[in-house]
Order: C-alpha cells, then sequence, then structure tokens
C-alpha cells in the first residue's frame, strides 16, 4: 500500500511540474510575441482630427430649427 501511495504522489509532482513548466514557457512566449508586435508594428501617432464644429462655432437656422422641433416633439404628452 505505501508502494502505491508514493508512486501516485510521484505521479502528482511529475504532473503539476510538467503543467508549471508548460505554463511558464507559455508566459515567455506571449512576452516574446508582445515585444515582437510592439517593435515591427509601432503603434501610430494619434492625428487630430479637424471637425467642421471646431472651426464654425455658431449651427446654422436649419440645424437649429431641427434641434428645436425634435425636443418640441419629444416633450409633447403622448
Amino acid at each position: 500500500m505505501a508502494e502505491l501511495m508514493s508512486s501516485g504522489v510521484e505521479l502528482m509532482f511529475a504532473g503539476m511540474g510538467i503543467v508549471f513548466l508548460f505554463l511558464t514557457m507559455l508566459v515567455f512566449a506571449i512576452n516574446l510575441m508582445s515585444a515582437l508586435v510592439q517593435r515591427f508594428f509601432p503603434e501610430a501617432p494619434p492625428v487630430p482630427a479637424i471637425s467642421q464644429v471646431a472651426t464654425n462655432n455658431v449651427p446654422d437656422k436649419a440645424t437649429v430649427a431641427a434641434i428645436t422641433a425634435a425636443v418640441h416633439q419629444y416633450r409633447q404628452p403622448k
């Protein structure tokens, strides 16, 4: 019976060791791939978009009328 327990414990440690080694290699592989991607495909700096709203802060009369009509219709009781 002692031999059976000893074999079981030995098998358990061997399995846990194999899993630990596999996970350690996986972490190193992921870190290596991340470093390679960052080196060969760096992120492009964000380009500030110039919008028409930023250059013209006053909306035209048609836009104001459309917004006013939409708010008025939304506030009407149903």
